[in-house]
């Protein structure tokens, strides 16, 4: 594999790349499923990792957008599948709110509908609430909506935590309100009772 063919931008990112990281996207890169082999990890989640992925992914799709504007699809196939291999990395070890927003936007920018289902359906998994309020606040229309509804699927009592946070209450406090109607919740309509009791209170 020749980074230079791949322009300047990606092979900076390349080159400063851990040894790690950079034997992470070559083994999916050269794997015989294009880079959806699951990744093994006997280390702990790596978060410089994430980061280091995450540019070099921005970077990969921002050459190949660029070659295919000037000579086709076929001409970046080989970013794509770079691309495609790094994305598959990220999604199967990524706990970071941003990096789930960018592989989100990614995919449904593909119109890899599937992808995004399984993307989301990961959130609960890989991230903690607050992290998961962050993302129901996303200016993405997408990658809100799905938070959002990720958020509603959470234990009540997550929720009215999140309460407690005035950066988190407002997109707690819908999820909660959902709960309450959609899903005729008792506890989440105390919760919400209980929350509005507070709030006169303090004023």
């Amino acid at each position: 594999m020749m980074i230079e063919d791949f322009g300047p931008r990606v092979a900076k990112v390349w080159n400063h790349l851990r040894t790690t990281t950079r034997n992470l996207v070559e083994r999916a890169w050269q794997s015989p499923t294009g880079g959806t082999a699951r990744v093994q990890r006997a280390t702990p989640y790596d978060p410089r990792a994430d980061q280091e992925l995450s540019q070099l992914l921005a970077a990969l799709d921002d050459h190949a957008g660029q070659v295919e504007r000037a000579s086709g699809r076929e001409g970046a196939r080989e970013a794509r599948r770079l691309a495609d291999a790094c994305a598959s990395v990220l999604s199967q070890q990524t706990q970071s709110a941003e990096v789930f927003a960018q592989l989100i936007e990614r995919a449904h920018q593909r119109k890899d509908y599937a992808k995004v289902d399984a993307l989301a359906g990961l959130l609960p998994e890989r991230l903690a609430p607050s992290e998961m309020a962050e993302l129901g606040r996303a200016n993405n229309v997408v990658v809100r909506a799905l938070a959002q509804e990720a958020l509603t699927q959470l234990p009540t009592s997550l929720l009215a935590a999140l309460l407690r946070d005035p950066v988190d209450a407002t997109v707690a406090r819908q999820a909660l309100e959902r709960q309450a109607t959609e899903f005729a919740s008792l506890e989440a309509q105390q919760v919400l009772n209980e929350f509005e009791t507070y709030a006169l209170d303090e004023i």
